[in-house]
């Protein structure tokens, strides 16, 4: 099976913040449009609100990031054994539309529990595999790794300095990752360290001598994001401040707007097979209509060019403000250019008419 594993952004925080915008850019404008995004709410689904923490990211993509026609769902998958199972199909449905997964705030350890060998994980690391791109932000991107710090339960409760398993997206991929958003946080002023997600450089040190060897920590600094393109080996820095990796007692810096090779990361090495470990009939529901190749678009079947991209992404503006005949006007171009749009559940298709 041909695979090529989307882009994963990160924020080390402000995922919601006016100057995130040019990170989603980045991640966004190589789609087709409309983009459409599914958001799970799991990591802070032992939160009351966690619709709501859902839809304040929501809305901020539908309100800044117009240009993309963003077509967001929101996943309630928040606790295993209830009727918002994360092993729900229904529940879990939409992350077989989407091309772009959102992970964001909550508990990392909550995250890792609820999602672990359930089928919302197994069909993000499967779609992934196939194209889809993934956001982790706040919470999430400490359970994105092989290792997660209970922040929580150390910086509040006070128990003792210790890592948990992570979800371990880049497992596949040979890479052994911790990730350390807030790296460089001074909320605690000048009496308190809050810097390395709230543990202070006292405790973060007595992190960094539990973990096993061959482990890399990835400090995501306030304001900024990293960029992981597995398919191109290459990752970049955006934001206000820097991405720091530490591994086997080196430490490197790069600035924003620097890029690295993975290869900085770890031994990395595209697996022979996607996804080691998904079950076989998670991949068999993944029928070719329901992949989403590199650029967002159904695998099998040629991506729609730009202009016709762009034609799609006016009608459903145009749609959206109840301007038929302007919709329809656009839908006859796209016609005379060889395609036609179809309006799907989830959102219009661009597809090649039949020869």
């Amino acid at each position: 099976m041909d695979y090529t594993p989307g882009p994963v952004l990160l924020f080390g925080s402000g995922e919601i913040a006016p100057g995130a915008q040019r990170a989603y850019r980045a991640l966004f404008t190589p789609m087709a449009r409309p983009v459409r995004l599914s958001i799970l709410e799991t990591p802070a689904g032992f939160e009351l609100n966690s619709y709501w923490v859902a839809c304040r990211v929501a809305n901020y993509l539908e309100e800044h990031l117009q240009t993309f026609v963003p077509e967001v769902s929101v996943v309630p998958a928040r606790e295993r054994g209830t009727e918002f199972s994360p092993d729900d199909p229904d529940i879990v449905a939409p992350l077989l539309r989407s091309s772009v997964v959102y992970l964001g705030a909550g508990s990392p350890t909550y995250a890792v529990r609820q999602l672990r060998d359930t089928l919302a994980w197994h069909l993000l690391k499967a779609r992934h595999c196939l194209g889809v791109r993934v956001i982790f932000a706040s919470a999430s991107v400490l359970a994105a790794g092989a290792y997660t710090i209970p922040v929580y339960e150390i910086f509040k409760v006070g128990e003792d300095v210790h890592w948990k398993a992570g979800l371990d997206l880049f497992g596949t991929y040979r890479l052994s990752l911790a990730f350390v958003p807030h790296w460089n946080n001074t909320e605690g002023g000048a009496n308190l360290d809050t810097s390395r997600c709230f543990m202070g450089r006292p405790r973060f040190r007595q992190l960094l001598e539990m973990l096993p060897t061959g482990v890399t920590i990835v400090g995501i600094d306030e304001r900024t994001q990293l960029l992981i393109d597995l398919q191109e080996q290459r990752c970049d820095v955006l934001g206000q401040g820097g991405v720091t990796l530490v591994s086997n007692g080196a430490e490197g810096f790069y600035e924003s707007e620097l890029s690295f090779a993975v290869t900085e990361l770890g031994p990395f090495e595209m697996p022979k097979h996607p996804c080691v470990g998904v079950p076989a009939d998670v991949w068999a529901c993944l029928e070719p209509a329901k992949r989403v190749g590199p650029a967002g678009g159904d695998m099998g079947k040629p991506d729609p060019p730009t202009e016709v991209l762009a034609l799609v992404g006016e009608r459903s503006a145009a749609r959206a403000r109840r301007d038929w005949a302007a919709a329809d006007a656009l839908r006859d171009q796209v016609l005379e250019l060889g395609w036609e749009i179809r309006d799907t559940p989830s959102g219009p298709e661009a597809n090649p008419l039949d020869p």
